[in-house]
């Protein structure tokens, strides 16, 4: 059985480079850690990163990353995903020293084609994350729009052992799923709703406080960056949100207070009604581009 630690990292392709590191280390609050050529690594943690920005023509969503519990998982994990199908490989010594991670695994999943890895003991850096005004704490979930839904809830959930908190669906064009990264304890490590295509909705980083989320508010206003949605609060996860885009439209979010789950006696995944005020309780709507743009590099 996989069992994960954290959702780690994700790899973006961004179309101007200086012009992503700015924004990620300045209006979400990120600290670059390197700079090397056409990439950047930027944390919101101890880890050497939690975010890994790649020059490219096109902005997508490259790779998502998970760390294991333990190192001793590695080799059971590779041999299970063998056996189903995925042809993992493993990484050379050479490029996971590169990445500052222990030994990693890569594979795509078979029915979007997005890339994951599975690592074990990223490097720790010697001085503390230290957030900027508006606080974030952690790298909190990643959401795909899919025309692959049953098809990506079972990889997920009879796969990958990432567990459901909650579903909604209206049997018709609306369905979404709030899943976590087994034993992880956030309400959602994932996310998949039922889309047209494939591609990223939007990522999510961690507030610190509520007071952080208004902090934001003004700091996006002041920057001229688009608010896309909010601020309100999701039924499902009980927490306060924030969306915005980045320079290259891609949808982030400022999540606080979400749900928390103990690794046993979890209460059971709840149906909700598929209403407006499931998404947002305060009666928001989101702006034409929420979660508009967010291509997956599959190639």
């Amino acid at each position: 059985m996989i069992r994960h630690k954290k959702l780690g990292y994700v790899v973006l392709n961004v179309t101007n480079l200086d012009n992503s590191v700015d924004f990620y280390e300045n209006i979400v609050g990120l600290q670059v850690v390197e700079l090397k050529n056409t990439i950047a690594f930027l944390r919101c943690s101890s880890d050497h990163h939690n975010l890994i920005l790649e020059q490219a023509g096109e902005a997508g969503l490259k790779r998502v990353a998970y760390e294991l519990e333990k190192e001793d998982q590695f080799q059971g994990v590779f041999d299970y995903l063998t056996e189903k199908g995925l042809n993992p490989i493993e990484l050379s010594a050479e490029e996971t020293q590169s990445l500052a991670q222990g030994r990693t695994l890569r594979f795509k999943d078979p029915h979007m084609g997005v890339t994951y890895e599975y690592y074990v003991d990223m490097k720790q850096m010697d001085s503390p994350f230290v957030p900027k005004k508006a606080k974030i704490t952690r790298f909190l979930h990643v959401v795909y729009e899919t025309n692959k839904y049953e098809e990506m809830l079972d990889f997920f959930t009879n796969t990958l052992n990432f567990r459901v908190s909650d579903t909604s669906s209206d049997n018709k064009e609306s369905s979404w799923a709030w899943l976590r990264a087994f034993p992880s304890p956030y309400h959602h490590d994932m996310a998949i709703t039922k889309g047209a295509e494939n591609k990223l909705n939007h990522l999510a980083y961690q507030a610190e406080r509520v007071d952080d989320i208004g902090i934001q508010v003004n700091k996006l206003k002041n920057a001229n960056v688009p608010i896309l949605f909010g601020p309100g609060r999701h039924r499902p996860s009980s927490s306060v949100f924030l969306y915005f885009a980045d320079p290259d439209r891609i949808t982030l979010e400022y999540s606080q207070g979400m749900e928390e789950f103990p690794e046993e006696g979890a209460r059971q995944p709840r149906e909700l009604e598929p209403t407006p005020e499931t998404i947002d309780e305060w009666g928001g709507t989101p702006e034409p581009d929420f979660g508009k743009f967010g291509k997956l590099i599959t190639d």
